[in-house]
């Protein structure tokens, strides 16, 4: 799919027709348009998808663009195509006090083109997978996310992101790091699924806090916003199984048109590290391919977190 100035199109996408509309609305400051959102959501697929396989998608959208109103989408609109593959899951302290959702799953390039023509700009998933009936499965992956607090940035992340790895290499772990496309990084753990998600948290804020102790000028293990300046906060709270992380990636909703990207350990140690576009992305995958394939589900090596 190219970029197209075209308003409305209709277009097959590996079979479905697909109504494409307002492909030359600008969604970005930068001037990038949907129809380069949605070319690049289709070039990515192959490596996007099997970040999404199996985890119900939280949407963040921006009809009229980045830097007008957003809004989360959970649960499947009422136009969604009757191919869409969906999961009904139980959603205690919902704000709108339902006790479920009925979550899309993303599963083929034709369902993610159908949620990037709503400017579905941000797609956020679980730690956890769900299976053929939909049961929710123990967590897959943990994630420590970096978020720095001014004049803290993503070099100061990086050197802090190292600092975790030492960590994960002493338990016999490793991590998957990912700048977010916003401010900082998360680091990611491939798990073999067989722990539960109370233990992967409780895992990630020990490791957090022990950080917090032994590096107290670089590190925070706690949200307080007077703790944070200067320094990182390791969040490991995203580990909780009703909480969602930007998927790798995906496209954010920010003041240029950053990815959240897969990197090297190698680039953490080098200067001059910066948010990647997403032309910058594409073009990493063509040369590199997939910096982030051990996440992707049955792929090895797998750890299982010490106890």
């Amino acid at each position: 799919m190219s970029p197209d100035r075209d308003d409305v199109q209709t277009v097959d996408v590996d079979g479905r027709q697909l109504t494409i509309r307002r492909l030359s609305k600008v969604l970005y400051p930068d001037g990038t348009t949907k129809a380069e959102v949605l070319d690049y959501y289709a070039r990515i697929a192959p490596v996007l998808l099997p970040q999404l396989a199996a985890r119900p998608v939280t949407r963040i959208r921006w009809p009229d663009g980045v830097g007008s109103a957003q809004f989360f989408e959970k649960n499947v609109p009422a136009h969604a195509p009757d191919w869409l593959p969906t999961v009904v899951l139980p959603t205690p302290g919902s704000s709108r006090n339902r006790e479920t959702l009925e979550f899309p799953l993303l599963t083929d390039i034709a369902a993610l083109i159908w949620v990037a023509n709503l400017a579905a700009l941000e797609l956020h998933v679980p730690q956890w997978t769900v299976g053929p009936r939909g049961g929710v499965h123990n967590p897959d992956r943990l994630v420590i996310d970096l978020d720095p607090g001014a004049p803290a940035d993503l070099a100061t992340c990086a050197a802090v992101a190292l600092l975790v790895r030492e960590r994960l290499v002493d338990h016999g772990l490793d991590a998957i790091p990912v700048s977010s496309g916003s401010k900082g990084l998360q680091l990611y753990v491939p798990l073999e699924g067989t722990q539960s998600a109370t233990v992967v948290s409780g895992y990630a804020k020990a490791l957090a806090e022990s950080l917090a102790r032994d590096v107290p000028g670089q590190v925070v293990a706690k949200m307080a916003k007077n703790l944070r300046p200067g320094k990182v906060l390791l969040d490991w709270s995203q580990n909780n199984p009703a909480k969602t992380t930007i998927c790798p990636y995906s496209l954010r909703g920010r003041a240029q048109p950053w990815v959240a990207a897969p990197r090297s350990w190698d680039e953490l140690g080098q200067d001059g590290l910066t948010q990647l576009t997403y032309r910058e992305v594409l073009s990493r995958v063509a040369a590199d391919g997939d910096l982030a394939a051990s996440l992707a589900a049955g792929a090895q090596p797998r750890y299982r977190l010490p106890s």
